[in-house]
């Protein structure tokens, strides 16, 4: 499950991305429309302001706008700065590899290689969805139980 803090980073991306073009956005209206407590999207902005995705502007006309394009951030990025490796072994981060404490072999753990299928699956959705893609679908969402 990703974190309250990456859903929050997702919907303040998605608010910036349909602001008009050099329209920064407050925080404030992030906050209202997105229904984000306002400290904890002002910790989640200066984060994607740390790692290039959002600029900010001071006075009157400031806010936050998007400093890459839409169709230049993935979702896995994203994640990736918010909630850390997107593997759910720890053997299998691509950005955070650790072996397992308890492991025997890599080579020979069925539970790895289940699980490499689904971090390779998870990955491939992860970082090839952008946000603009994300936008642009107006499907709904399916509900599995």
């Amino acid at each position: 499950m990703i974190s309250q803090k990456a859903k929050y980073a997702f919907r303040a991306l998605s608010v910036l991305a349909r602001a008009e073009p050099d329209q920064p956005v407050l925080t404030s209206e992030i906050a209202r429309q997105q229904r984000i407590p306002k400290k904890f999207l002002e910790q989640i902005l200066l984060e994607l302001k740390r790692q290039g995705f959002v600029v900010s502007r001071r006075g009157k006309a400031g806010g936050y706008q998007l400093l890459k394009s839409a169709s230049d951030i993935s979702y896995g990025e994203v994640l990736r700065v918010m909630d850390g490796p997107m593997a759910p072994l720890s053997c299998l981060s691509e950005t955070a590899y650790r072996r397992c404490d308890d492991c025997d072999g890599e080579q020979m753990c069925e539970i790895r290689r289940v699980f490499h299928k689904v971090a390779q699956s998870t990955r491939q959705v992860l970082l090839t969805t952008t946000i603009a893609d994300a936008l642009s679908q107006d499907a709904p969402v399916e509900e599995d139980a």
